[in-house]
């Protein structure tokens, strides 16, 4: 099966610091004093802003040879859909996996957008559908249903999304959405349906992968955990008649130079700069403050087990071979890393490709450099890797 690849779009921010000569995507972030005046070429105001600097990276990597690009969304992120479209007209081939909460839009709106960009891009739209965070934060952005209550409105979600694509008009009666010969006045026959691609380790979120995902999400986590999620997944789908249906993918930041060494330097470097803030909320990351992990979200509780909030030791955080789980500490999100030379970072993901895996979202900071680093150096590494791994196998039987 095909290996895709996603490089992430930092639409958060990209973690420079504002005195970075270098740091052109800043420009908005910094303090009046450090800014020039319109016209001052040598200065960050020369017309450049934040949505330039995600330019870049986009044509980054699809010149770097990437598949696409991922979109993220947040609360405090820039809005996917609205990037996604304007990046689009800067690409040629990339595709523009769009992250997408349910529950902030009707599904109509959804799937309009979705056709919508999917022709200006002429089929160049996946999108990655986001059930929520915590309560705490669902409720800041004003959502109020519990942890199940999402996935059933998800899940609903996603069965209207499709349906609108394929029957309408659509006459639908749910738990959560009612709809009376909605949506377009045909099928959309001549606009593809946009790849789903979903996450989430609780019961209910495997029940929607089950019925809805084309690709099912997981954190990097040692390979043998990541295994028993797919497994999880395959037997639901399964029961479902989709198991040829879903396929596995793995998001991961890395870290990665010319010898293991250097990577993991530059990987101590960083923890040595961590706050005592950013310690905290790695301390409570997946734990909501009780000495076990008693998050809502599953794949938090996951990412916590692994490290337990440990902040003290550096090496108490390598999980496995390359596998760091301190990532969160340094980037946020509950997400280990893999770090190591170009070789060790190829024939790792490989290992999750062997395990099922044909889809990967990496990321690393700063996102453009990083960009040229990973294509240049790891993808054209990636294919030996995998055949290798194959081959082994092969001998082995």
């Amino acid at each position: 099966m095909p290996v895709e690849i996603f490089w992430r779009l930092p639409t958060h921010g990209d973690g420079r610091k504002a005195h970075d000569r270098h740091t052109r995507g800043e420009w908005n972030k910094l303090p009046p004093a450090l800014r020039k005046a319109p016209g001052e070429r040598h200065g960050k105001a020369d017309g450049f802003g934040y949505i330039d600097y995600l330019g870049q990276v986009a044509r980054a990597a699809e010149i770097n040879g990437f598949d696409g690009a991922l979109v993220p969304t947040s609360g405090i992120s820039e809005q996917s859909w609205i990037v996604a479209a304007a990046l689009a007209r800067e690409t040629r081939r990339l595709r523009f996996m769009v992250a997408h909460q349910a529950g902030f839009t009707e599904p109509h709106f959804a799937a309009q957008s979705a056709a919508t960009l999917q022709r200006i891009t002429g089929g160049r739209v996946d999108i990655n559908i986001i059930t929520g965070g915590s309560s705490k934060a669902q409720r800041a952005l004003g959502d109020f249903l519990d942890h199940d209550s999402r996935y059933l409105r998800t899940g609903e979600f996603l069965d209207v999304f499709k349906r609108y694509w394929k029957e309408g008009p659509l006459d639908y009666r749910g738990e959560l959405y009612r709809i009376e010969k909605g949506g377009f006045k045909a099928p959309l026959r001549d606009t593809p349906l946009p790849p789903i691609y979903f996450a989430g380790s609780s019961q209910p979120a495997i029940d929607v992968a089950a019925d809805h995902a084309d690709v099912y999400l997981v954190w990097a986590e040692p390979v043998a955990g990541n295994v028993e999620q797919f497994d999880r997944v395959r037997k639901a789908a399964a029961q479902r008649g989709r198991l040829d249906k879903v396929r596995f993918g793995v998001r991961v930041d890395i870290i990665a130079r010319d010898t293991e060494k250097e990577a993991w330097d530059e990987a101590r470097r960083l923890f040595a700069t961590a706050t005592e803030t950013s310690k905290a909320l790695f301390n409570e990351l997946g734990r909501d403050g009780k000495k076990e992990s008693t998050a809502e979200s599953a794949g938090a509780q996951r990412q916590w087990a692994l490290h337990k909030g440990r902040t003290d030791s550096f090496d108490d955080l390598i999980v496995a071979p390359n596998l760091w789980a301190g990532m969160s500490i340094l980037r946020g999100g509950p997400s280990c890393g893999i770090i190591g030379s170009y070789q060790q970072i190829a024939d790792r993901l490989a290992e999750y490709v062997d395990a099922g895996a044909s889809s990967f979202i990496l990321a690393s900071n700063p996102h453009l450099e990083e960009a040229y680093n990973v294509g240049e150096e790891i993808l054209p590494l990636l294919g030996d890797a995998i055949a290798g791994l194959h081959n082994e196998r092969v001998r082995a039987a």
